[in-house]
């Protein structure tokens, strides 16, 4: 959404929300009334109107009819002169995406502008199907278990909180579904909920995504850009795999944490911030700070909050709700009618030992659900992401000969890394060659664990 048609009376007003969107790489065009407007709009076909609409004459009721006569869910962003409330409320029941009183924030508009597409996917999905919306929000403590209680009560203690939260599970086990329920249902619901996922990524991408930079703080650095935490300002900034932030960037997170401030990089001030930080990773970070690899003053402030999500082998129990939910899911987005699990079917999944814990659960239902030929998902339907039955990878009990436990290992270790070659390496203890090598004895294919 880069083009962007400004229409406002007031020459400097205009001018000067037009250089700065310039300046953060957008193509923009002006107007001063509605016929240029209805112009522009031909020649720019633009994605968003920023609009005055006390424009003389009614002119900027008539933009704003025009642009959601073409399309309904067009974005508006309103801008007038009046602080009173009731004209905010009124603008946006008529449709208009945002409203900003005269003079306007620049960094504020920005935000919004970034957060524009999100908007109008929800707009658009709310409008298709408006129950499906706050159907298909995920619930993260599906299931009776003693785990999940204890989670559910954990997670409803520190809802209110405004401390940061460091949540600790094997990977697939829900972290980030739970992140997302506390943002939902915390007291910065209203606010942006920004992730990133910082596994994998290099020191420099790390920094320009969370930190942004101005134009010219490195080569390809053609325009200035906000970074995740001045996009997610007020709100929640959900971190995966913390663990994995490189050394030289944890410093900047610990000031973010600290004093609430940052700065981006190539720049020479220092930026105001207010984000609740959510954190979640599947290593050891205590392990990590006796490495050296992670600042333990970092570690003890993001863990002021910790949350220990449970894995799926911890409640079985919970293994058959969970999975009549999600098939039901499953089936409503295919479009088909509404399935089952059955008993068999149940049995098998709770037999398995789930390396890849719910993400993997889902994905195993997913293709039944696209294979089973009528309501019910049975046994038959039923593919397991290991070569072994599910009693013999069951990595809690000792069954099977050494190579089946080896390769049964090697597997859970892969699917716990994501796939990664190189830490999966490392927490065995070999050297990579050593593990494709097995990998290749085995039969364990390439991508195992990659999610």
């Amino acid at each position: 959404m880069n083009r962007i048609l400004v229409v406002d009376t007031d020459p400097v007003i205009r001018s000067g929300i037009c250089s700065f969107l310039a300046a953060q790489g957008y193509v923009v065009s002006q107007a001063s009334n509605s016929a240029d407007a209805e112009l522009q709009f031909d020649s720019l076909r633009p994605h968003v109107i920023i609009l005055d609409l006390d424009l003389p004459s009614g002119d900027g009721a008539q933009v704003f009819r025009f642009a959601k006569r073409l399309q309904p869910h067009f974005p508006i962003l309103v801008l007038t002169g009046h602080a009173a409330k009731s004209f905010e409320t009124k603008s946006l029941e008529h449709g208009a995406a945002h409203v900003f009183v005269k003079p306007v924030e620049l960094a504020k508009l920005h935000t919004v502008l970034v957060g524009l597409p999100a908007q109008l996917k929800s707009a658009r999905a709310a409008a298709s199907s408006p129950a499906k919306t706050q159907r298909e929000q995920l619930d993260p403590f599906i299931g009776t278990s003693a785990a999940i209680r204890r989670l559910r009560e954990i997670a409803n203690r520190v809802l209110p909180s405004e401390s940061p939260i460091l949540l600790q599970g094997e990977t697939g086990a829900g972290k980030g579904v739970l992140a997302n329920w506390i943002h939902r249902n915390g007291p910065r619901a209203d606010q942006p909920f920004l992730d990133l996922n910082c596994a994998g990524l290099s020191r420099e991408l790390l920094e320009s995504e969370l930190f942004g930079h101005e134009k010219g703080a490195f080569t390809s650095a053609v325009s200035a850009k906000q970074g995740l935490l001045e996009v997610a300002n007020h709100g929640t900034v959900f971190l995966d795999e913390i663990g994995d932030i490189d050394l030289q960037v944890q410093p900047k997170l610990l000031k973010v944490l600290e004093d609430r401030l940052f700065r981006r990089l190539g720049d020479v001030r220092d930026r105001a911030v207010d984000i609740r930080l959510i954190s979640a990773t599947h290593r050891e970070l205590l392990e990590l700070v006796r490495q050296q690899r992670f600042r333990s003053d970092l570690y003890f402030r993001v863990n002021i909050v910790y949350i220990q999500v449970p894995c799926l082998r911890e409640r079985v129990e919970d293994i058959s709700p969970l999975a009549q939910r999600l098939v039901q899911s499953i089936a409503r987005n295919c479009g088909r009618p509404e399935m089952r699990v059955s008993t068999s079917a149940i049995m098998a999944l709770e037999r398995y030992s789930w390396p890849g814990n719910i993400r993997e659960l889902r994905n195993v239902l997913e293709r039944a659900a696209l294979v089973a030929g009528h309501d019910t998902v049975t046994q038959d339907h039923l593919h397991f992401q290991t070569a072994l039955a599910p009693e013999l990878s069951r990595l809690g009990g000792l069954s099977g000969t050494l190579k089946q436990m080896e390769r049964a290992y090697i597997h859970h270790v892969l699917h716990d890394e994501s796939g990664s070659i190189e830490r999966a390496a490392r927490r065995l203890g070999i050297p990579r060659s050593s593990l494709y090598n097995k990998m290749k004895r085995f039969e364990i294919p390439h991508g195992t664990g990659r999610l």
